[in-house]
């Protein structure tokens, strides 16, 4: 696993989405092409991260993931099904536990079975001595109430694909977690209030991520044809950022690079 010089790496890539199913490898080739050469695919199922274990075997120079079972999810797993994630963190590939948390904006699962899914995947976390990668949506109160109390428990955590406010920033922050950057950034409309705030985020705690294939950068030229988010997309946002926060390009890709290494135990 050894890194020599900043690259750009995208720590939140769905590559086993449906949307890849046809042309996964290309995806990946052409992220490498623009010097997205590590990527860190998201699992969201046991199912799907079992997927992202075998991807990453095929690029094991390039490629990452997590494991984990996201609160959309949490209705459809067994006791079982967390027993095979802990045997799966034991793969080289694997650098964090989740996508975990909590989303009470939908609630595909209910409230119950996903603070139980939570509260199993922090267990993980703890056994396994891996970062956690966390969701959360309209749930921020009980997801930091949580975070708080199992604080000590788990070695790091990003919130990622953060779109939250600045207190909720802080909050994440004061927790000594690392926040992730997507192209939310980017939303001359929704990301209004991130593009305020981004600038406060403290040099070592800053990441970036696509969240492929979702949340195209809509200010992205030329327009692409698909609406589908690629990891080839991320200097776009780290040209982005690194505007707002009024430092040059190369800067900003060494700081995010070490955050990503650190993070990530990828060295």
């Amino acid at each position: 696993m050894s890194i020599n010089s900043p690259v750009w790496i995208d720590i939140g890539v769905n590559l086993t989405d449906s949307s890849f199913a046809k042309d996964r490898h290309e995806v990946i080739e052409h992220a490498i092409s623009e010097g997205v050469e590590k990527l860190i695919v998201t699992g969201t199922t046991l199912e799907e991260s079992i997927q992202a274990v075998e991807l990453c075997s095929q690029f094991p120079e390039h490629l990452f993931c997590t494991v984990g079972i996201h609160p959309h999810y949490a209705k459809d797993h067994s006791t079982k099904d967390y027993r095979d994630l802990l045997s799966l963190t034991k793969e080289m590939s694997v650098v964090a536990c989740g996508e975990t948390g909590l989303d009470f904006n939908r609630n595909f699962s209910t409230p119950e079975q996903q603070i139980s899914a939570f509260e199993r995947q922090l267990e993980l976390a703890h056994e396994t001595g891996l970062p956690l990668f966390l969701h959360e949506r309209d749930a921020h109160q009980k997801q930091l109430e949580m975070l708080r109390s199992h604080r000590d428990d788990f070695s790091a955590a990003v919130a990622h694909c953060f779109t939250g406010s600045k207190e909720e920033m802080y909050n994440y922050l004061d927790l000594d977690l690392y926040i992730g950057i997507t192209g939310w950034v980017c939303d001359e409309r929704r990301g209004q209030e991130l593009q305020k705030s981004v600038k406060d985020i403290p040099t070592e705690r800053l990441l970036l991520e696509t969240d492929a294939p979702y949340l195209i950068p809509r200010d992205i030229r030329p327009k692409p044809k698909s609406r589908r988010n690629l990891p080839a997309y991320l200097p776009h946002i780290a040209n982005k950022v690194a505007e707002l926060q009024s430092k040059p390009i190369e800067q900003l890709k060494e700081e995010v690079y070490e955050n990503s290494i650190r993070l990530f135990n990828l060295t």
